[in-house]
């Protein structure tokens, strides 16, 4: 498998293929950085803070998922607002921190899941996960949807519903869709009993 390398961008939240990240850029480490994927047109890795902070130091998880900016804008505060899109899921294997604190990490890309068609007895996450997409806004409101691909259903609902990050990185790491969607059904559940959803 081809070995790339990719700066890392250690946060507190798990970012799913085809999702999309907000961004606010004020550390010198990560201007640099997003200078440096708009001007070479490519894009950085998102992983798990497991330990540490996204300021400081930190221990990450080792599967992840690029991240392309798709828009940005300079806010009234001065800081860099970026909009990202999640694309393809990687590992790392090995990684380095700069002298300026960034980290360059060694990945193997994953390979894409197939698509697999949403089954009859999935067909009330597809109903949620309509409302969840409503309720969102933007961006959300202009992205292209596909409710009938079991990946597709699987990570925005990851994505969108309340769940703790640890769970969220572990369902960005099964490599089956169907196995996504049936582990979300019972935290759903927990959910809506307790009026969440």
């Amino acid at each position: 498998m081809v070995e790339l390398t990719l700066p890392l961008f250690p946060l507190s939240t798990v970012l799913f293929p085809g999702g999309h990240l907000l961004l606010r850029i004020f550390e010198p480490r990560y201007l640099s950085m997003v200078s440096s994927c708009m001007r070479e047109e490519h894009g950085f890795g998102v992983v798990l803070i497991e330990k540490g902070s996204e300021s400081g130091s930190a221990e990450f998880a080792t599967m992840g998922t690029i991240a392309e900016i798709v828009d940005w804008h300079q806010g009234s505060d001065g800081l860099l607002g970026l909009t990202t899109e999640g694309r393809d899921r990687f590992r790392v294997t090995g990684y380095e921190q700069q002298a300026d604190g960034l980290y360059i990490g060694t990945i193997e890309m994953l390979a894409k899941e197939q698509r697999e068609n949403l089954t009859e007895n999935f067909s009330s996450l597809t109903e949620l996960l309509k409302g969840l997409l409503e309720d969102a806004g933007a961006p959300y409101d202009r992205m292209p949807t596909d409710f009938d691909d079991a990946s597709w259903v699987g990570y925005r609902l990851a994505e969108l519903l309340p769940l703790p990050v640890s769970l969220k990185q572990s369902l960005l790491e099964l490599e089956d869709a169907r196995r996504r969607l049936e582990r979300l059904e019972p935290h759903i559940a927990e959910l809506a009993a307790s009026d969440d959803v």
